[in-house]
């Protein structure tokens, strides 16, 4: 008999195998501050706390597909045997389970051996770039204030060499928000056929603390918003122009992570990607030390689960600790999202980003909120269209004649 549950949520740990290491100090990195919790210790994981890991995590599933996510700081910043030795572990613990592996860089130490590696063990590269070489380098520097953009993108074209299956995710800021065709169309230029589009919204303590980065899910009286954040109106402005480009040409060619998402709620469907789902919680994050923490935005102190030298990430992840931080996603929203007509495609967002208040002064807002609004008002007949084109049993693509026809400047 099976022991897999085939409807069952899958268990998500993401492995930090480097810590917040990294070659790279780019501006608005909210992981590089993260060694201040760690300040007397290397941040090296060990081998035995990785056959640790590896062997609990693919015991812990309730499905046949186990997928491994690394991440970083920078993850390349251990050694290529390091990544042979979980391959290893990997196959040593399956016990006929699938096993897949993605893994996050900013590409600048990338190689042919490397990408061979990749390429044999059919790992997923994701790369982190912010667009064209300008507004890439305004932020993703080294310690030395040297641009990456060239590194980064000797890093594509070797995986391109390779055969390798890649994808993008872009931050965007308050700079390259205001360029969102020049953007995107540099990512068709260079191959790029999956994106995926971060707002960066952070907010710093304004008092000295160990950490400068604040996660208060309401105001905070010693938090400010970091220069470099993304205002509500530019991110709503930057999704749409993109948006009206990719749904006459690129349906079916090009798929945009939020835009699926989008999809997949209004067709009553799981989305993707955890920010725009009802609840969370099921994706957490363990350190270089085994410390596990709530999620990938949340490694602080008050979010510590426990270290898997202690607990099992089981009795972890699926702790009364746990299940109410991914609960509180939707029993939190403010009054102002309870009555939106929007709320099917959000759910209020990323709790992290939840720190104004709502037209009624309730605490709880997403600081992102008249963005998000904007564009699903502006992409609702759109996703209809869509949404009666998969009920039809027919492509979605079709929208693009359609988007054409009715919008064709």
């Amino acid at each position: 008999m099976s022991t897999y549950a085939p409807f069952a949520k899958p268990l998500y740990v993401m492995l930090k195998p480097a810590g917040s290491k990294c070659n790279l100090y780019c501006d608005y990195c909210y992981y590089l501050e993260k060694s201040d919790l760690y300040p007397s210790k290397p941040q090296v994981m060990s081998e035995e706390l990785l056959e640790r890991f590896i062997q609990q995590y693919i015991e812990s599933q309730t499905q046949r597909e186990v997928m491994f996510t690394w991440h970083g700081g920078e993850t390349l910043m251990r050694p290529l045997s390091f990544y042979r030795k979980a391959v290893e572990l990997q196959k040593k613990y399956a016990r006929g389970r699938q096993i897949d592996n993605s893994i996050q860089t900013n590409a600048t130490l990338l190689n042919d051996d490397w990408c061979i590696f990749f390429r044999e063990n059919n790992f997923l590269v994701g790369i982190s770039i912010d667009g064209p070489q300008a507004f890439h380098d305004e932020y993703r520097r080294d310690k030395m204030g040297r641009p990456s953009f060239h590194r980064v993108i000797k890093g594509i074209e070797l995986l391109q060499k390779h055969g390798v299956e890649f994808n993008c995710m872009a931050v965007v800021n308050d700079y390259n928000a205001d360029y969102p065709l020049e953007v995107y169309q540099f990512f068709k230029e260079i191959g790029c056929q999956y994106l995926q589009f971060t707002p960066i919204v952070e907010r710093l303590r304004k008092s000295k603390s160990p950490l400068k980065l604040t996660t208060a899910q309401e105001e905070n009286k010693d938090a400010e918003l970091a220069p470099f954040s993304v205002t509500a109106d530019k991110w709503g402005n930057f999704l749409c122009s993109i948006f009206d480009e990719w749904i006459k040409e690129d349906v079916g060619k090009i798929f945009i992570q939020l835009f699926d998402s989008t999809l997949a709620n209004w067709v009553g469907e799981q989305p993707g990607v955890c920010t725009m789902a009802k609840t969370c919680g099921h994706a957490g994050v363990m350190e270089f030390n085994g410390d596990v923490y709530a999620c990938d935005h949340y490694v602080f102190p008050e979010y510590r689960l426990g270290n898997i030298y202690s607990k099992t990430l089981t009795s972890m992840m699926y702790s009364d600790e746990q299940q109410n931080f991914g609960k509180d996603k939707f029993d939190k929203l403010p009054q102002q999202c309870s009555e939106c007509d929007m709320l099917f495609a959000c759910y209020g967002e990323c709790p992290k980003n939840r720190f104004i208040r709502d037209k009624y002064g309730n605490k709880g807002l997403n600081f992102l909120c008249d963005g998000y609004y904007h564009f699903f008002h502006h992409v609702a007949p759109y996703m209809d269209y869509m949404k009666q084109e998969l009920l039809a049993r027919r492509p979605p693509a079709n929208v693009m004649k359609w988007a054409r026809e009715v919008n064709p400047k």
